[in-house]
């Protein structure tokens, strides 16, 4: 809309397009709720009050809010198409999305990050990005592309693009590596926020992880490290994700003098949580339950992102604003029954609007560079104790402990009688040939191997399971598939999903990726996995920049001390 027609429609000199009329208004700048119309013209609010309009809406004195706002997300762990994922996540009342695509950027570079802007064109959900930082993670990983700072600067003129995307390599900046120092300076050139990933960090290396002008953290696990973060002005970002829940640790942070830093984000978040619980409504709903003042809820999910990364257009109802609006009949337990992007009805009571328009999933090449009969599982006894991973329940963080190695025939191998299974991480980029392997305690797999190319966050394929021919069954599928998700027993694959989308995303509809997805997590479970989601929990468990101990396909790697370590202690 031209700014002189805003102008004359916000004044009545012309009709606006539609009335919403006796709406209770959720105004998250006075949080009170106001009674009241609201006037559209061109997608846009264009007044609060009485106006002359083409036709009128009745919200029957329902409240509305503000389209909800998830503040960092990787739309690849939903595991579907841009697309696909809009059309779950509008349905819930989010219509506006910060995304990181460092998943696909690192198995394509650039090309996956073209092919996110491409495919998150002409939506109804308004998806904003930022520009991946750490590709890859670290060196400590064989990823499918290198973005340095001239990538970082050619991205961030993007409008769509508002700014720099988590800096993971957090020692990076506390020991002033160059390399991540220029990508820093190259946001501040733009005048772009530089969001953070710094578990743990406290003290002086947090003061110099926020003097380099690193403004939020979503990776906190509790209230004090929130509070102390918070302290020194960083944002905190609480999440809810698939593997990592946080609000209930992190709600008693959140007062009347810090809610207006703090931002709700789903990180990654799998189909069934967003079909069966919700998005950025479910958190809404889960803190509102716990205490939390409605509006202030409601605030922190809508406003709060949108002056954080400067996205004036979004997060409001006022004049000047985008009209995306989530209607909703109880304040205490805000439920979508209508939403609308940009005036348009898109989504009611949790189904989409049909006439509203996709545009078709874009093609992607493959980006499988791997043969499977190159690969050797097998580990070589070299002592007689080992390393072990220890799955931290409700977490994506992971312990270690030191433990005898079972034994047969010269090589380790896995011990279900104690939980202590094999897992391999195998280099699917560039041919290498690398197979990282080690061993991991909690995942309680009896019989069987579940595998997958989703592995934060250079993707090369994971698996974990009891015996190495159940373990290649699955990793072999995987290949066949361009990508995916397997379980394998006895020799044969019992479950999978196909994910061609660079090996993260299926091409299919989110209820059929939901359905696939509730059935391997079933056949996971009849072979044993304790876990909640053992394939999100799977998929973390090769990124080296969240404590304690992973495995890269270089190798186990101390994450506290920033190192490979030799998995047999001699």
């Amino acid at each position: 809309m031209n700014l002189e027609n805003l102008i004359s429609a916000a004044r009545g000199d012309m009709p606006a397009d539609c009335l919403f009329t006796n709406a209770k208004i959720i105004n998250v700048f006075s949080r009170e709720i106001i009674s009241g119309h609201i006037a559209v013209a061109d997608g846009y609010i264009v007044g609060l009050g009485d106006y002359p309009a083409k036709k009128t809406v009745d919200l029957q004195n329902r409240y509305v809010a503000p389209g909800f706002i998830d503040a960092h997300v990787h739309i690849e762990s939903s595991m579907t198409s841009p697309a696909e994922f809009a059309r779950a996540v509008v349905c819930r009342g989010t219509t506006s999305v910060v995304a990181d695509p460092h998943e696909i950027a690192n198995v394509m570079g650039t090309d996956g990050i073209d092919y996110m802007l491409a495919a998150s064109e002409q939506l109804p959900v308004n998806v904003f990005f930022t520009m991946p930082s750490c590709v890859p993670a670290t060196a400590m990983e064989t990823a499918g592309a290198v973005l340095g700072p001239e990538a970082v600067r050619r991205y961030l003129n993007h409008e769509r693009i508002v700014g720099l995307a988590e800096m993971m390599n957090f020692p990076g900046v506390i020991f002033r590596d160059a390399g991540v120092l220029e990508k820093i300076l190259a946001a501040r050139a733009f005048r772009k926020i530089v969001d953070g990933h710094s578990p743990g960090v406290k003290g002086k290396d947090l003061n110099a992880y926020v003097a380099a002008s690193i403004a939020s953290d979503h990776e906190c696990t509790r209230a004090a490290e929130a509070m102390e973060k918070l302290r020194l002005g960083m944002y905190i970002m609480i999440r809810e994700g698939t593997g990592a829940k946080n609000l209930d640790d992190l709600l008693p942070v959140v007062n009347a003098k810090t809610a207006h830093r703090v931002m709700w984000c789903t990180d990654d978040r799998h189909p069934h949580d967003i079909c069966t619980q919700g998005h950025i409504d479910f958190m809404i709903r889960k803190a509102v339950t716990a205490g939390l003042d409605p509006v202030t809820a409601i605030s922190i999910g809508t406003i709060n992102a949108a002056r954080y990364f400067g996205l004036n257009r979004v997060g409001a109802i006022a004049p000047g604003r985008r009209a995306d609006l989530v209607v909703f009949s109880d304040l205490e337990r805000p439920v979508a029954e209508e939403v609308y992007t940009g005036g348009r009805l898109a989504a009611i009571d949790g189904r989409m609007n049909p006439d509203v328009d996709f545009p078709p999933t874009l093609e992607c090449p493959s980006t499988m560079n791997v043969q499977a009969g190159a690969v050797d599982l097998r580990i070589p006894a070299e002592a007689n104790n080992i390393r072990v991973m220890e799955l931290v329940p409700r977490q994506i963080v992971t312990g270690q402990r030191v433990a005898a190695a079972r034994i047969d025939r010269g090589f380790a191998v896995s011990d279900p009688s104690r939980d202590i299974l094999k897992i391999a991480v195998i280099e699917r980029h560039n041919g290498t040939g690398n197979v990282g392997k080690g061993f991991v305690s909690g995942f309680g797999l009896k019989k069987g191997a579940i595998a997958g190319s989703v592995a934060h966050d250079s993707h090369n394929i994971i698996v974990v399971g009891v015996s190495d021919e159940d373990m290649m069954t699955a990793v072999r599928r995987i290949i066949e598939m361009r990508g995916g998700l397997t379980a394998a027993c006895d020799g044969a694959v019992i479950s999978e999903i196909s994910l061609p989308i660079a090996g993260l995303m299926s091409d299919k509809p989110l209820e059929t990726v939901r359905n696939r997805m509730d059935a391997l997590t079933s056949a996971a479970r009849n072979l044993g996995a304790i876990v909640p989601d053992p394939f999100m929990i799977l998929s973390f468990l090769a990124l080296p920049v969240i404590p304690e101990l992973k495995l890269t396909d270089q190798g186990l790697f101390d994450v506290n001390r920033f190192c490979h370590v030799p998995l047999f202690i001699k």
